[in-house]
């Protein structure tokens, strides 16, 4: 921690960079001194430094990489200095509410948590942990298909409905018993991925496996995450490279849950998802984790509410780590917004009181927002509230708030 600390001033200390006063302030407050109260910590960056001395190298390393170059997870912060917050004076914003229903989800806000595998990784407390704290604070939430914990477990925890995260194996027979296990345990909705039919390169989590002494088979030979149980997934592929766009007629057939199409990045693919019946868009670049494309995902999502035209609730995710930018989400059209690294920092720092915390800390700041902006609810929140510059805004600065 100490080198660290020392390598980052250092940096802050540099002529390359732009603005110094700026990036020095950053280092002080993401790797300033060690919080032991969940409750000391002002924002998700300073609950990312203490997640990342408490989770393993390897562990982290899967958490935060992105692909190839990471220009994509830099992308999907850069993207939200595109836009901007008009906000209004003199409106009653004594009463804000924050609460939403997208699809029969009630929650109490538009944060979502959203399904990232193997939360087993970062914290004993793992998606049960992840599951309470959604519960005391009346969040929505996706369960990965990669859960370190039984689906029926975290349903109970949960207190409610949640949704299944999706990914369909090579064999349909597989998937059709993984979708039927889910809607028994009581999850409403399934959110299919789509974006990796080909698998990713990811290169920082590889040089952080590189950092983690450890030695990986002591923890994961032969472990098969709960959702298999009973199913041979020798040879079996978590992705199938064939589907089109039928495979939503097809899950119609065998579950009566919602199907939500994830990993939606463009105008068409949201239109013609909704014309094969898909009952939600949710917009995701797999928090960069997909495909380098240099396109932030807050970016993508104007043409897809056009194409979309209100037929369909959109919610997105990727890159999102403050109030404002879940303001601009909003403003832009989206139904919900789903937070993932943010909420496995917070469990990985401090277990479910983690992510208690960071719920708390972004609700606060999106509270902020509407009330700063004239927009008591949600559903007050419009086009009128945010401009699009039509490029990304420089910063003039350079930190962990990038990522």
């Amino acid at each position: 921690m100490t080198q660290r600390r020392e390598f980052l001033k250092f940096l802050a200390a540099s002529p390359i960079l732009t603005s110094y006063e700026a990036f020095a302030q950053e280092v002080e407050e993401t790797l300033g001194q060690r919080l032991t109260d969940p409750s000391e910590v002002i924002n998700v960056f300073e609950m990312e430094s203490i997640a990342r001395e408490n989770i393993p190298p390897a562990h982290f390393g899967y958490l935060s990489t992105g692909v190839d170059s990471d220009m994509t997870l830099r992308a999907n912060r850069a993207g939200f200095t595109r836009f901007q917050i008009k906000p209004r004076r003199l409106v009653d914003v004594s009463n804000p509410d924050l609460s939403v229903n997208v699809l029969g989800a009630e929650s109490s806000s538009p944060i979502f948590l959203c399904p990232v595998g193997s939360h087993g990784a970062y914290h004993a407390d793992a998606e049960l942990g992840t599951a309470r704290a959604a519960a005391a604070k009346g969040h929505h939430m996706a369960l990965s298909t990669q859960s370190s914990t039984p689906i029926e477990a975290v349903v109970e925890q949960r207190g409610g409905p949640i949704w299944f995260q999706l990914y369909p194996t090579n064999r349909w027979e597989y998937t059709v018993a993984m979708l039927q296990r889910a809607e028994r345990a009581g999850a409403t909705g399934v959110c299919l991925t789509i974006d990796l039919p080909g698998g990713r390169n990811v290169e920082t989590q590889t040089k952080m496996i590189r950092e983690d002494s450890r030695t990986c088979s002591n923890c994961h030979q032969g472990q098969a995450k709960p959702i298999f149980d009973g199913l041979d997934m020798q040879g079996v592929g978590l992705n199938d490279p064939s589907l089109t766009w039928d495979v939503i007629g097809r899950i119609k057939e065998v579950t009566n849950m919602k199907v939500l199409i994830k990993g939606i990045e463009v105008g068409i693919d949201a239109a013609l998802a909704v014309e094969n019946g898909a009952d939600g868009i949710w917009v995701s670049n797999h928090g960069a984790r997909a495909v380098e494309t240099d396109r932030g995902s807050i970016e993508c999502l104007p043409e897809i509410v056009d194409a979309v035209n209100g037929r369909a609730p959109i919610i997105i995710d990727s890159g999102f780590r403050r109030g404002t930018d879940i303001y601009k989400a909003l403003a832009m059209g989206a139904s919900a917004v789903g937070i993932g690294r943010p909420y496995c920092w917070g469990l990985g720092a401090f277990g479910q009181s983690g992510v208690e915390r960071v719920l708390d800390l972004l609700n606060r700041e999106l509270r902020i927002t509407m009330v700063g902006s004239g927009t008591p609810t949600v559903a007050s929140i419009g086009p009128d509230y945010v401009l699009d510059a039509g490029h990304r805004v420089p910063r003039g600065r350079l930190g962990r708030e990038l990522l």
